[in-house]
């Protein structure tokens, strides 16, 4: 059985997740979807109740009968041949998606995560309703484009505010690629909000925090690990910062770990990554989590096998589905 992954050509933890499965004899499909039409077929037919046929690529093919997994990690767009009218483009993605990603769909495969329910699981604000549900701890958050529901929001917080992203942190502007860190609010930034008016803007009570942690979930297996900053700057946002940060495997709370696993079924994946600041009182408060979390710098720093879980994972396939 065949484990197909899609990722982004230059992805270094798939690169070493592909190399340990092929070392330990586990057929590994690689590709990505940029690479539909051109350089990705699919030849899919429809008959005695299933879907049987192979997905190529000019070096290689897997029937689609002997894929037992799908590791689908932010891979590319499709890309299209030049020439095609804006309609056209517009048309040829909707098949690809609707034709490639529906035979894909409907195959009887365990999928890290399926797209739609890693999708759905990037929405922040469902987030926090799904981990206090689920039993976590959250903090009081605000989500507007209102200037003064933000002077009003900060008024009742204690400790302050920060300003986080609701999606990814960087932005690519006059050809410069700059990054978006978790902001602390400080007072001068209240007499100018002008700018909130421009979009939806989250805004979340300051913790104040001994450290952090990330727990990475592989299937119903955790990976905890704190982060302690040793910097300013790392304190408020430990990326802005890695020379600063030290780490350590730490044991996830039995009630956060109930929670967890209870996040997990409910927004029905199988991979996450998830934030937490642990609190002068040792709370584990939920900050997000990212369906696509990276781990191997932790997995370097720590030792945790986080990469042979996954293996693990992926390998047992449909048994896990």
């Amino acid at each position: 059985m065949t484990v197909v992954i899609f990722a982004q050509d230059n992805d270094s933890p798939v690169d070493k997740l592909v190399l340990a499965m092929t070392q330990q004899g586990i057929p590994v499909f690689r590709a990505d979807l940029s690479w539909f039409p051109q350089r990705l077929e699919l030849d899919a037919e429809f008959r005695d109740g299933r879907w049987h046929g192979t997905l190529s690529t000019q070096s290689r093919a897997v029937e689609l009968s002997d894929i037992n997994a799908i590791w689908y990690r932010d891979p590319s767009a499709f890309r299209f041949a030049k020439g095609l009218s804006d309609a056209e483009r517009s048309h040829a993605h909707l098949e690809a998606r609707l034709g490639l990603g529906g035979v894909l769909a409907s195959l009887p495969v365990l999928w890290v995560n399926y797209p739609n329910r890693a999708a759905d699981a990037m929405y922040k604000p469902l987030q926090l309703l799904t981990a206090t549900k689920c039993g976590l701890t959250v903090p009081r958050t605000l989500v507007t484009n209102r200037p003064e529901a933000v002077s009003e929001f900060a008024a009742r917080s204690p400790n302050g505010v920060v300003g986080k992203t609701f999606g990814a942190n960087t932005v690519t502007e006059d050809g410069t690629l700059k990054v978006v860190y978790t902001y602390r609010l400080r007072h001068a930034d209240f007499n100018d909000l002008r700018g909130i008016a421009t979009t939806a803007h989250q805004i979340q009570d300051w913790v104040e925090k001994k450290y952090e942690a990330r727990v990475v979930v592989v299937g119903g297996r955790l990976f905890g690990v704190t982060i302690h900053a040793h910097s300013e700057s790392a304190h408020i946002d430990w990326r802005t910062d890695f020379g600063a940060l030290t780490y350590e495997i730490v044991d996830v709370p039995d009630d956060v770990d109930k929670g967890l696993q209870r996040y997990m079924t409910t927004l029905g994946l199988s991979y996450a990554a998830f934030d937490f600041c642990i609190d002068q009182c040792d709370r584990w408060i939920f900050l997000e989590s990212n369906s696509g979390g990276q781990y191997s710098w932790l997995e370097e720093a720590t030792g945790a096998p986080i990469n042979q879980t996954l293996i693990e994972l992926l390998a047992d396939g449909a048994a896990n589905a």
